[in-house]
């Protein structure tokens, strides 16, 4: 059973300053969440009239008709930008480095293609940009690999097939029934 190897110092610094960081970001979230609350209730007339101006439910001969026709038509428009955001988002996310947290583009396919991983975190590359002596070395292994994959299917066919040359008997043999049969309908139709 393989199981992953423990962590090293590193990583688990790195961890841990991650969580410190993400941490302080959620405590300052709320502190400014609380300030904005508390300055809205001080300031509670101010701020409500802006708002009613801004968003057009006042000075208009109607119930909500400023809102309407101002700011309340803009709606349909935030969630057609809102698509497009989640489209953008999801096209780089398509494309960028599958190693969480690694924003940089992943243009080297990892373990069988499964993934695309940036220079940086490809297993092969070991953080270096590849050099021409690496491509090379890799697409000889690639090629080696796939020989060996070929040479190991070409075996189990002729263990399955003895007669069978790269299929070519079993072919031509249904290529003649194929003929034979036409033969017959042929002769039995005329």
């Amino acid at each position: 059973m393989d199981t992953d190897p423990p962590p090293s110092d590193v990583e688990l610094r790195r961890e841990r300053k991650r969580t410190k960081w993400a941490f302080v970001a959620l405590i300052g979230l709320i502190c400014a969440a609380v300030a904005g609350g508390a300055a809205w209730v001080l300031h509670a007339d101010t701020t409500d009239h802006w708002l009613a101006v801004h968003t057009g439910t006042i000075n208009e001969p109607g119930p909500y008709y400023g809102f309407w026709s101002g700011f309340g038509s803009d709606l349909a428009e935030f969630g057609i930008l809102g698509a497009i955001a989640t489209g953008v988002y999801q096209l780089v996310k398509k494309y960028n480095c599958h190693e969480p947290g690694c924003w940089r583009v992943g243009t080297h396919p990892a373990a069988g293609g499964q993934f695309l991983l940036c220079y940086r975190h490809h297993p092969e590359y070991k953080g270096k940009r590849p050099t021409h002596e690496m491509i090379e070395r890799l697409h000889r292994e690639h090629i080696t690999q796939q020989a060996a994959i070929h040479d190991r299917l070409n075996e189990i066919q002729k263990r399955l097939a003895p007669g069978a040359v790269h299929g070519d008997a079993r072919v031509d043999s249904a290529d003649e029934r194929v003929s034979e049969r036409h033969e017959m309908d042929n002769h039995h139709t005329q």
